[in-house]
């Protein structure tokens, strides 16, 4: 995949089940009746799916969390690590979490990461906001992270 392929795929960064085609035999056969699959396991988590300091092994960012799935010899992840470093200079309250998904096969399947580098950016409260595959630009990165930022945690909304 072609480096404007991978931005143009992670445009979206949002989870949209519909447009997800269903894989079956190697090919993407679009599917409009059942969630997408691969090996009879879902292809995109829940839309309410969340993370916690404990599936993460450090604290959530006060503000939001880039979640960053990335493999040894993923040459793509370095270049999605450096943009995530560039976007948190400037953003208080986030945190940023690189994940071999090789070491953490569980939550890579839980949040059906298919494909590295993959990003999560989750909100206060730990929940996925939005969700790139491929390397996202640094303006569509910012762009999710202010949005995950805005939505208030369920401690700060009692406040």
């Amino acid at each position: 995949m072609t480096d404007a392929a991978r931005t143009a795929h992670a445009v979206g960064l949002g989870p949209t089940v519909d447009a997800v085609p269903t894989v079956q035999g190697g090919s993407a056969v679009p599917s409009a009746d059942a969630a997408p699959t691969v090996d009879g396991r879902p292809a995109v988590p829940p839309p309410d799916v969340g993370l916690t300091s404990g599936d993460l092994g450090t604290p959530l960012g006060a503000r939001a969390t880039v979640v960053q799935f990335s493999s040894t010899f993923c040459v793509p992840c370095r270049r999605t690590r450096q943009i995530a470093e560039h976007a948190l200079r400037t953003a208080d309250g986030v945190t940023h979490v690189d994940l071999d998904v090789a070491d953490h096969l569980d939550l890579g399947e839980r949040l059906a990461i298919l494909s590295t580098p993959t990003v999560l950016v989750l909100d206060a409260a730990g929940r996925v906001r939005r969700r790139a595959t491929g390397v996202p630009s640094l303006a569509q990165l910012r762009a999710a992270i202010a949005e995950a930022s805005a939505v208030a945690a369920p401690e700060t909304a009692r406040s």
